[in-house]
């Protein structure tokens, strides 16, 4: 620890300069101890308010940078994700005319015999496909337990003496967890 040099700062009698800032801090708390006393209930809104502000300013500006950095890896991924299915696409295109080809001459029949069994056999897959997509989009519907919790909080919040259903007090507490 530093020793104080200067003048009526207690040298000789082992002050340092931590326990000066010790003591200007707890005369610091004083102070603002006291301002807090002398400042008006506006004042007290006032300062909360503008803490408040500056907290919730400092929260989106945390979120708004890991969600930058979430987003620049989302992206690339992405873009990766869409080179696979280019390279994709390609292969199957390849595959495609080796089978469409490999069943021509195998078989001893004419190539666009071939091509008839792949495209084919590729209608038949898209079109099981599409019913199965189909059958998944129809059911499909409104969500039901979170129109019943908004139906329950606009009643609680137009009456706050009326208690929530247990069902939904239940898939509350069971998503706060």
């Amino acid at each position: 620890m530093r020793r104080v040099s200067a003048v009526g700062d207690g040298v000789g009698d082992g002050t340092t300069v931590d326990d000066l800032c010790l003591t200007s801090g707890r005369r610091g708390e004083e102070r603002m101890s006291q301002e807090t006393n002398e400042q008006s209930l506006g004042e007290l809104v006032a300062a909360a308010t503008r803490d408040m502000s500056l907290l919730v300013h400092k929260e989106v500006e945390l979120a708004k940078t890991e969600l930058t950095a979430e987003l620049k890896r989302a992206g690339i991924g992405a873009g990766l994700l869409g080179g696979a299915g280019f390279i994709g696409f390609f292969a199957m295109l390849l595959l495609s005319f080796a089978a469409a080809f490999g069943i021509s001459e195998g078989l001893g029949w004419d190539f666009w015999v071939g091509f008839l069994i792949v495209g084919g056999a590729y209608g038949l897959g898209a079109g099981l496909f599409a019913m199965l997509g189909l059958g998944k989009v129809t059911r499909v519907g409104p969500p039901q337990r979170t129109i019943r919790t908004v139906k329950d909080d606009l009643a609680w919040v137009k009456h706050p003496t009326v208690a929530p259903e247990p069902e939904l007090e239940e898939l509350r507490e069971s998503h706060r967890a």
